[in-house]
């Protein structure tokens, strides 16, 4: 879990129960939770037990059992990793469904009259609810105690791969942020130079494309001809879910460090006919499963298109990253049913895709990476999806496979992951709808006809 949540939980902590425990216990007796060994030895996860019950006793009230919840959440964050896992382990296997309590309310539920039906239903209902959830549902009453259940799901999502135990508490988390975070709950904002040093410190951090240099490379992306948006949910107001960086340009653009020269002449947006999404970054892990990105799109599209009618395309300039990766491992029977098989198998060894070098132009080489760049992202499937991660994020929201583009991302990162190359999605408007819904149904791939002449 990240140090600045948790400094940001200990300050919540602190001006929600002033005067600690004392102020939680009130007339009841309740053991003391903080101080104990961070590895939670058994005798400590005693205590922790009792206190779980005490935050989970139907007789507490709200406040006070807010305020439970923000000592727990304090007490967690002190634990070392062991002690997070058997914290954690307490909860998915001792506080899960009570399996008694599930099988007398189905017995009622069956037993009781038409009148009865819907009370019964309901008693179902809240004992199929695990014990974990109503605890965990305590933290949304707590400053930033929602972004410290989002940290705690991008604990769990790595801790259940060898703690196999904590599956269904992960699962459990999963669906209430899923409930937490639709996207109708969400706020789309537009982040400028003029944004809070907390907000714009964020999107340093956090962008996961093309990383951010510095200060000024943060200035050049938000200039006149540059929008960022993100969103953003009301109990995280200074925490970014995802952003999208959006370059107004004439044309469909190649190269992102070009897109990205703090020297290049600032665009003239009146004349500027394309939206360039060069950037798309999931900000919180602990949300990962839950997607906003499609319609953080969609309502960019929207918002540009109001701002700006003169646009006349909306695109992307994307990375490959599953290509070089894919290429390498592919076997030569395979690639030789490929577009660019044959020509790439062809070139002298060692064909290392992850060290071709920036100024590479050797014609042969550039062809067949080109072609086996379209092969892959238009014919290599896992069922029914686009192999590449990008690729099928686009092509869920409706985009098209427009045009590739040689040496597009000459970085470091770039030439391993994508063999420099890069790729433009097209979103036309009118026609979003139904080739998302052709592809998520049929594994249907929109493609230009520059795309299509490559896969001949």
């Amino acid at each position: 879990m990240q140090t600045q949540p948790a400094n940001l939980f200990e300050r919540a902590f602190k001006k929600l129960v002033p005067y600690g425990l004392e102020a939680v216990a009130g007339r009841r007796a309740v053991p003391d939770i903080m101080g104990l060994d961070p590895d939670l030895p058994e005798t400590d996860l005693g205590r922790v037990r009792e206190w779980v019950d005490n935050c989970l006793d139907a007789h507490a009230g709200l406040v006070e059992a807010r305020n439970r919840a923000a000592m727990l959440g304090r007490m967690y964050l002190n634990l070392s990793q062991v002690g997070k896992v058997r914290f954690l382990g307490m909860l998915a296997e001792e506080y899960g469904i009570d399996d008694a309590g599930v099988e007398q309310a189905i017995s009622g539920w069956q037993s009781a009259l038409n009148g009865e039906r819907a009370r019964k239903a309901h008693q179902l209902r809240k004992a199929l609810e695990p014990a974990h959830n109503r605890l965990l549902k305590q933290f949304t009453g707590v400053p930033s105690g929602v972004k410290f259940l989002v940290d705690m799901r991008e604990e769990l999502l790595g801790l259940k791969q060898e703690h196999s135990e904590l599956e269904s508490l992960e699962a459990d988390l999963k669906e209430l942020l899923a409930t937490w975070f639709d996207v109708g709950l969400l706020q789309m904002e537009e982040i400028s130079w003029n944004s809070s040093a907390a907000l714009l410190e964020k999107l340093i951090a956090y962008e996961a494309v093309h990383e951010i240099q510095s200060w000024s490379d943060l200035k050049n992306r938000l200039d006149s001809d540059r929008r960022c948006f993100a969103f953003i949910h009301p109990n995280m107001p200074d925490e970014p879910l995802i952003f999208v960086e959006v370059a107004l340009v004439s044309g469909l653009a190649g190269s992102v460090q070009k897109l990205l020269d703090e020297d290049a002449p600032t665009q003239d947006i009146d004349s500027a006919d394309t939206a360039i999404f060069y950037s798309i970054s999931n900000a919180q892990p602990g949300l990962a499963g839950i997607s906003f990105g499609n319609f953080l799109i969609k309502e960019v599209v929207k918002k540009l298109s109001r701002e700006f009618p003169h646009l006349k395309q909306f695109a992307t300039l994307s990375p490959i990253p599953g290509f070089a990766r894919w290429l390498e491992n592919c076997p030569a029977a395979q690639l030789c049913e490929l577009p660019g098989g044959e020509q790439w198998l062809s070139l002298p060894s060692p064909r290392v895709v992850s060290v071709i070098e920036a100024n590479d132009s050797m014609e042969v080489r550039q062809e067949a990476l080109t072609k086996l760049a379209a092969a892959y992202l238009c014919q290599c499937k896992k069922g029914t999806r686009a192999q590449d991660p990008v690729a099928h994020f686009h092509l869920s929201n409706g985009a098209k496979v427009a045009r590739l583009n040689w040496m597009g991302d000459v970085s470091r990162k770039g030439l391993k992951q994508s063999a420099g190359l890069m790729v433009n999605y097209l979103y036309e408007l009118p026609k979003i709808e139904q080739r998302s819904e052709q592809y998520t149904s049929e594994g249907v791939i929109s493609q230009s006809s520059a795309i299509k002449k490559l896969l001949k």
